[in-house]
């Protein structure tokens, strides 16, 4: 009987001993394997940059006058007259025809105020105003005339003048080229620090875009959103491109 339990004890022992060194193998293949995998994955992530300075090709320019009066037929006169005088000034400026458009006219009723200071229902007057744009791909002359335009008080037309926007049509072609530029310098700076951990660059894994940020020369503005700038006419372009190469230990 004693014999049997001794057998029995020893069994157990020996089946417990195969368990445990299944079991070490097993961490051992499954650590190793890990291992492996990560070091073939070895990623690092750079972000580059291009810059490029630009000039604008193209203006809008807005402006707009107001008139005045007791009665709805005058202001409507006087606004007609102010149209004309605004179209011959824009033409004789060298403005084509093609280039000027005339918004529509917007009137505002004014109403009397009582000894309070508060409105009442008996009408004042109305202020009627319309606007003029001008679109034009001589940038030098309609930025001139923007400032020029205020001698129209001369003719007693009561004109407010906007700041002009200036576009650069070729947006769209540009970008192109910028990313390729962006995403050669994350190349080349993804070199320059594997080069310092005696490693090199493999395959391009994946690349992302970031927004673009078109400011006025020298300035240090950005946004998550990117900028659009409109206020001046040589502006300088940024494409950003962040991407993820393959790192590969020689």
């Amino acid at each position: 009987m004693e014999n049997q339990i001794i057998k029995k004890n020893l069994v157990w022992v020996i089946i417990a001993c195969i368990l445990v060194s299944g079991l070490v193998w097993s961490s051992f293949i499954v650590t190793n394997g890990i291992t492996r995998i990560s070091s073939s994955k070895n990623v690092i992530t750079v972000t580059g940059s291009a810059k490029k300075q630009i000039k604008s090709d193209f203006v809008i320019w807005y402006g707009d006058f107001t008139t005045q009066f007791t009665t709805l037929a005058e202001a409507y006169n006087k606004i007609n007259i102010d149209k004309e005088k605004v179209h011959t000034y824009l033409l004789n400026k060298g403005v084509k025809e093609t280039e000027i458009g005339f918004q529509t006219i917007q009137t505002e009723v004014l109403y009397q105020t009582d000894s309070n200071g508060q409105k009442t229902n008996v009408i004042d007057s109305y202020k009627l105003t319309q606007s003029v744009e001008v679109q034009s791909s001589d940038i030098d002359k309609i930025g001139q005339i923007s400032l020029d335009s205020m001698n129209l008080i001369k003719q007693d037309i009561s004109f407010n003048s906007n700041s002009p926007q200036y576009i650069y049509t070729k947006l769209a072609d540009l970008k192109i080229d910028m990313l390729g530029l962006a995403t050669k310098d994350t190349k080349n700076r993804a070199i320059k620090i594997a080069e310092n951990t005696g490693s090199k660059v493999g395959k391009l894994i994946s690349s992302r875009m970031g927004v673009f940020q078109i400011t006025p020369l020298y300035s240090t503005d950005a946004s998550d959103y990117g900028i659009n700038d409109t206020s001046t006419v040589d502006k300088e372009i940024t494409a950003v491109m962040s991407c993820d190469f393959e790192i590969i230990n020689k």
